[in-house]
């Protein structure tokens, strides 16, 4: 029989592990666009510090996900620190839209992820570290 905590600790492996899944593929996807013209040039209209920002984020993703897989206490801190720079960037991000520089939608909608993941992790994070403490 399954318990309602072991449930709870899956579902919460789980997301610990999307989080370094998703970090790892940050740092790939950033760190082609930031090093190779070719992957520039597909990025389109990428915005620099937007791709900086997310590639050394992704750093971050894996060690908040790490944390959270080994249930430290710090890792809820470093989701919420991971969501609040994001909204920030994202906050910077659509002044440069509306200043009139150039970008993708898909910079919107990637932003826009991250920040609703982000916030969803830490959010998770809270509530199961709380119940450890």
């Amino acid at each position: 029989m399954i318990t309602q905590l072991s449930t709870q600790s899956i579902w919460f492996k789980a997301a610990a592990l999307f989080a370094v899944i998703f970090g790892l593929l940050t740092i790939i996807s950033g760190g082609q666009v930031l090093l190779s013209a070719e992957a520039q040039q597909a990025a389109g209209a990428y915005v620099n510090f937007v791709v900086w920002f997310n590639t050394l984020a992704g750093f971050a993703y894996v060690v908040a996900g790490v944390g959270m897989w080994t249930r430290q206490p710090w890792a809820a801190k470093l989701a919420l620190v991971i969501a609040l720079a994001t909204l920030l960037v994202s906050g910077l991000f659509a002044l440069h839209v509306l200043s009139g520089g150039a970008y993708e939608m898909r910079t919107v909608m990637a932003m826009l992820f991250r920040t609703l993941v982000w916030g969803g992790l830490t959010v998770l994070a809270q509530r199961d570290l709380k119940q450890l403490h």
